[in-house]
């Protein structure tokens, strides 16, 4: 059975990229939508696929987030994983794009679900802003802060994976790209500027035509400011990012007995190295101020939260090479992503009988 990719907005859900990827489901907001609702749609998306990997940025309402663990506790559900992004919303797009494409492919939904924080490498997102004045999600030094009072003045601006400013213009130094053959999306705002198909296309050597989507309704909140043309530079390719995440060596979650790759349990978020389980049955805070149960240490999200860097590493652009061709994915620590050995679980390793899902009320 496949799992489903929920996502909490509809901006985060692009146009698949071949029929055969998989659609999104949208959550309703917790304003437009009441408790009882959403208990009632997520115990479909868990009788019609078995389990659901939630997509939820970091930049959302609190609201959100508390609903979605709400939920999750509730239903007494272990099949739910909430992945955290911090992304921009374009990017946050690609990605739930990305892990559409994926849930099409035999992995298991441990794996997909921890796989997030491993394409978000991989994505290239930035904007062209026509200020920087009220950017607070990328760090901005004083000089840029006093040339976005000069008239005329515009800045490319990377989020991830390395944030990046520099001033277009004359003496404009070039923002670090991708090492590896990427596909660009542009979504338009009100800045009039061509600069991301004219100087940053033939610098990070973009393959193919420049696609476009229409601006995502929180990316001027996310960018402090209207006038901005976001992009996203990404792996298209469907094998490329099958070998990029079959590279990585599996583990078994100590906790839920979920494969996942990487530092960190994308259901449960326990890490990989095993410690002290948390007191059963800790409490966590519900909507409404009622008391539900946290699902062990994943209670307060999903690990996701953000490209931290543990588990993969900055010197993963290496993974990549020019032509697109995945090769071994490295990482750091004792359980370092790294080249397949004999105790590999495949996606198709049945989880232990004592860990199966339990069934829905």
């Amino acid at each position: 059975m496949a799992t489903a990719i929920a996502v909490t907005s509809a901006d985060l859900v692009l146009p698949p990229t071949d029929p055969g990827t998989p659609h999104a489901a949208v959550l309703p907001a917790p304003g437009t939508q009441p408790l009882d609702a959403s208990l009632a749609d997520m115990q479909q998306l868990l009788a019609r696929y078995g389990h659901v990997v939630v997509v939820c940025p970091t930049s959302a309402p609190a609201a959100v987030e508390r609903r979605l663990l709400a939920v999750r506790a509730l239903l007494e559900s272990d099949r739910i994983a909430l992945v955290r992004t911090d992304l921009p919303p374009l990017g946050a797009a690609v990605l739930v794009r990305q892990l559409r494409q994926l849930a099409g492919c035999d992995f298991s939904p441990g794996v997909l679900a921890s796989a997030a924080r491993l394409l978000a490498h991989y994505i290239y997102a930035g904007a062209v802003l026509g200020s920087v004045s009220r950017l607070d999600r990328v760090p901005v030094s004083l000089g840029s802060h006093l040339k976005s009072w000069l008239p005329g003045a515009h800045f490319a601006v990377l989020a991830g994976p390395t944030p990046q400013i520099t001033r277009v213009g004359t003496g404009e130094k070039p923002l670090a790209g991708p090492e590896f053959t990427t596909e660009l999306l542009l979504a338009r705002g009100q800045l009039q500027t061509d600069w991301p198909t004219t100087t940053l296309v033939p610098r990070w050597r973009i393959q193919g035509a420049t696609q476009e989507a229409p601006l995502p309704e929180t990316s001027p909140g996310w960018w402090g400011t209207a006038k901005l043309v976001e992009f996203a530079a990404y792996l298209p390719d469907l094998s490329v990012l099958y070998q990029l995440v079959s590279s990585v060596r599996r583990e078994t979650c100590h906790w839920c007995a979920m494969d996942l790759i990487g530092d960190r349990c994308g259901f449960c978020a326990a890490p990989l190295t095993v410690g002290a389980a948390p007191e059963a049955g800790s409490r966590a805070v519900g909507e409404g101020g009622h008391d539900v149960r946290a699902l062990g240490p994943g209670a307060q999200g999903s690990g996701g939260q953000g490209r931290d860097g543990q588990g993969y590493g900055a010197q993963n652009s290496a993974a990549l090479g020019v032509g697109g061709q995945a090769t071994r994915v490295l990482g750091s620590g004792p359980h370092a992503p790294g080249a397949l050995g004999p105790g590999v679980l495949g996606p198709g390793t049945p989880r232990p009988a004592s860990h199966a899902p339990r069934a829905l009320p």
